[in-house]
C-alpha cells in the first residue's frame, strides 16, 4: 500500500475577491494543480496550510518532520521588502533546507524569490516591466531534460525577478524579460551539472518564475483588476490579452513537482 504524500502549503496572500469567487483561494487552486497532474499509481495526498503573511504560523518540530514536501505560494508583495514576515520566511525555509534536507521544496513567483535570498541570491524589480499570461519558457540543457520539451509555456505574473543564479543552484529556463525563470538545487550541493547521458541527481528545491497553478481564468481576473487599478498599463494589457489564452504547461509543470516529491 503506497504511503499518502504529505505537503505544506506556505500561503503567502490573498487572491482578490474574484478569483476567491471563482476559483478559490490558494489552498484550492494549488490542490486543482496538483490533482490534475498526480502520477498514476499516486491517487491522494495530504496537504496542510499555513498562513505565513498574515498569521506568521509555521509547521515547527514534530509537525514539520511528518511532511515530505514543502510548497510556497505567489504574492502581491515584493520579496524584497523588509517586511516582518518576509524575512522571517526567508530565515525559516533557509533553516528547514539546512537542517531538513529530506524535506523537498517548491518556490512559486514570490517562492522562487524568496528562496533566492534564503541561498545569498536576491530578488530585485525588473524596472518596472511587467511579464504576464501565457510565454515561452526557453529552457536549458538541465531543464529540457527535466521537463521533456524544449520549451514550456506558463503563466506569469510578476515585475520583479531574480536577476542571477545563486550559489549550488542549476538554471532552467528564461525568457527576454527574466533571465532566471527558475532553478533547481540537488541533494547533493556539491554534485556538479550532470552530462546529458548521466542521470539527474537527486533534487531537493525547484523553483519557478511562473505560476503553474494559475489558469486563464485567474491570469484574466488580476488583469482586469490591476488594470482597473492603474497598477498594469494599457500597453502591457493588450499585449497580455493576445497571448491569454495560448497552449498552458501548468499540468507537465505539476507533474514534474510530483516526480521531485517522489524522487
Amino acid at each position: 500500500m503506497l504511503t499518502k504524500t504529505h505537503l505544506a502549503l506556505l500561503v503567502c496572500d490573498i487572491p482578490i475577491p474574484a478569483v476567491i469567487r471563482d476559483h478559490g483561494e490558494y489552498p484550492m487552486v494549488f490542490d486543482r494543480l496538483l490533482r490534475t497532474s498526480l502520477p498514476d499509481g499516486h491517487d491522494d495526498f495530504a496537504m496542510d496550510s499555513y498562513d505565513v503573511r498574515y498569521m506568521m504560523e509555521y509547521p515547527m518540530g514534530a509537525a514539520l518532520d511528518t511532511y515530505d514536501g514543502i510548497i510556497i505560494t505567489g504574492s502581491a508583495a515584493s520579496a524584497y521588502e523588509g517586511a516582518e514576515w518576509i524575512n522571517k520566511l526567508v530565515s525559516w525555509v533557509a533553516d528547514v533546507a539546512k537542517h531538513r534536507p529530506r524535506i523537498k521544496i517548491i518556490g512559486i513567483c514570490f517562492g522562487h524569490q524568496i528562496i533566492a535570498r534564503a541561498f545569498g541570491g536576491e530578488c530585485v524589480s525588473n524596472n518596472g516591466t511587467w511579464e504576464v499570461a501565457i510565454t515561452e519558457v526557453s529552457l536549458t540543457d538541465l531543464g529540457q531534460r527535466i521537463f521533456g520539451a524544449p520549451t514550456i509555456n506558463i503563466q506569469q505574473m510578476h515585475r520583479d525577478h531574480v536577476p542571477f543564479v545563486p550559489p549550488s543552484f542549476h538554471l532552467l529556463g528564461s525568457t527576454l524579460i527574466s533571465r532566471n525563470q527558475g532553478m533547481v538545487r540537488f541533494a547533493d550541493p556539491d554534485i556538479p551539472l550532470p552530462a546529458s547521458d548521466a542521470p539527474i541527481p537527486q533534487i531537493h528545491i525547484l523553483t519557478l518564475q511562473g505560476h503553474p497553478e494559475f489558469t486563464t481564468g485567474i491570469v484574466k481576473e488580476i488583469i482586469r483588476a490591476r488594470n482597473e487599478s492603474g497598477v498594469m498599463d494599457n500597453d502591457t494589457v493588450e499585449d497580455a490579452w493576445s497571448r491569454a489564452d495560448g497552449r498552458n504547461d501548468g499540468r507537465l509543470v505539476g507533474k514534474v513537482i510530483w516526480e521531485v516529491f517522489f524522487q
